[in-house]
């Protein structure tokens, strides 16, 4: 018997189970589902069929991805189960149909088997990293959380089926490590709606990576779960729904808060907080009256970031917040002196030490700057010693090579000393007689009047 599932109630999708599915468990919104299924016209002409073609058709659940009918139908529907789905035409097609299989204002029938279903995946890299199943569905009417929402939740963590933690806290998002809640769990929230409850499984390099957690007992490299439930939050603040005046209140705010996690240790909220400033009151325009105000702000924020990232050792992103510093303030002197201490780790000693020779034009009684242009002046001096005994070894290994290469071809040439040009026989002996001592000791030499005739000795 065909049962009314659309929400309405208004007939417009009809199913009838035709074979049971298993447990009690449907698939929920953005989980994959894998089905089979065939369709037909109300006389039984078929036009498609996922059995003709030996695949299982999978799509995401309740994302759009398929006619109105088969979100609501499928989302019914247990692991297994067989359902005849009766669709009318403004839950399918419409009055456009899907020529021309398919004609206009059509009433379809589609039988579906549920083979089975994934989590939703919500990783960064949708490698499957971060799954999430829905428990419990929330208010389809409200919006999600957004950075700086205030979100009120319950969390229940797990790891190999042993609840680590469970606790209600309440924090702004984006600030959730203040509150111990880990990254993965704090972004996956702004997928979430009021009062849906979700199912997290969490690999470990989102959950406590190769550290784990000794107040857990969480050892390195574990797979983690949470159950999370949105109880309520607040709408975060959005920056062009603000006025100028009040952009520069917000940035002023997230300025404190940044201030204080630094000096907390809480270095990446710190940088968080940082953008947050530059991303309300960097860009629009500005009247007089609040300009000066709004730069002396953006300033600031300009200068902390490049300290954190000085301390973060992300040396290029702090010497591009200091080069944003001085186009508001070409003489700013701590902008100066970051930039030349990031151009110093950036391997540039010449261009650093520029930036703190002009520290001292603006204050000469700057030791620091002192201090770094002897660094830098010993750097430079270093690095030209390196070059010159790295050209020296060059020029040593070429002269070498070339002196082999000449080696090598007087050893190729013939020897004009050796054989019968350059070594003498008997024969060659006056009288044909038998060598001296001293011409047996020197072959190359040949004493003519060696048999005491006196032949040659006038000659």
């Amino acid at each position: 018997m065909a049962v009314d599932i659309s929400p309405a109630k208004d007939g417009g999708v009809m199913k009838e189970i035709l074979k049971e599915g298993e447990g009690d468990e449907t698939p929920k919104a953005g989980c994959k589902v894998h089905v089979h299924y065939t369709g037909t016209l109300l006389d039984g002409t078929k036009f498609d069929s996922s059995r003709d073609r030996n695949k299982a058709f999978c799509f995401n659940l309740g994302k759009g991805e398929v006619i109105k009918a088969w979100d609501i139908g499928v989302a019914s529907m247990k692991k297994g189960e067989i359902a005849m789905l009766t669709c009318a035409s403004e839950y399918a097609y419409g009055k456009r149909g899907s020529p021309p299989k398919i004609p206009a204002d059509a009433t379809l029938k589609f039988e579906v088997e549920v083979i089975g279903w994934n989590f939703e995946d919500i990783s960064p890299q949708q490698d499957g990293s971060i799954m999430k199943y829905e428990l419990v569905a929330g208010d389809d009417d409200t919006t999600s959380p957004s950075d700086t929402s205030l979100v009120n939740v319950h969390l229940i963590g797990k790891y190999n089926d042993k609840i680590f933690e469970e606790r209600d806290v309440q924090f702004n998002l984006g600030e959730g490590e203040a509150h111990g809640v880990i990254e993965s769990v704090e972004k996956s929230l702004k997928k979430f709606h009021q009062g849906e409850k979700s199912l997290l499984k969490i690999k470990s390099k989102y959950a406590f990576g190769k550290n784990g957690n000794a107040e857990f007992n969480i050892p390195a490299d574990a797979d983690i779960e949470y159950i999370v439930e949105l109880k309520n939050f607040e709408k975060g603040i959005a920056a062009w729904s603000l006025e100028p005046a009040e952009k520069i209140e917000q940035a002023k705010i997230f300025k404190d808060k940044s201030t204080n996690y630094f000096k907390a240790g809480k270095l990446r909220l710190a940088i968080k907080m940082c953008k947050k400033i530059i991303e309300f009151i960097e860009s629009g325009d500005w009247e007089d009256d609040i300009k000066t105000e709004r730069d002396n702000v953006l300033l600031s924020g300009y200068l902390n970031l490049a300290l954190y990232y000085l301390k973060a050792t992300k040396y290029l992103e702090a010497k591009q917040n200091c080069d944003k510093a001085l186009e508001i303030n070409s003489n700013n002197e701590k902008a100066l002196f970051r930039r030349g201490l990031a151009q110093l780790e950036l391997a540039s000693p010449e261009e650093a030490i520029k930036d703190f020779n002009k520290v001292l034009q603006i204050e000469p009684k700057n030791g620091a700057a002192v201090k770094q242009i002897a660094i830098c002046n010993n750097l430079i001096k270093q690095n030209l010693a390196k070059e010159k005994k790295l050209y020296a070894n060059m020029f040593e290994k070429f002269a070498q090579r070339d002196k082999q290469r000449e080696e090598e071809i007087l050893r190729q040439q013939p020897d004009v000393m050796k054989g019968t040009l350059g070594e003498w026989g008997q024969e060659e002996r006056p009288g044909g007689r038998d060598a001296t001592a001293f011409e047996k000791e020197n072959p190359n030499i040949l004493m003519l009047n060696a048999n005491g005739t006196g032949e040659f000795k006038n000659m």
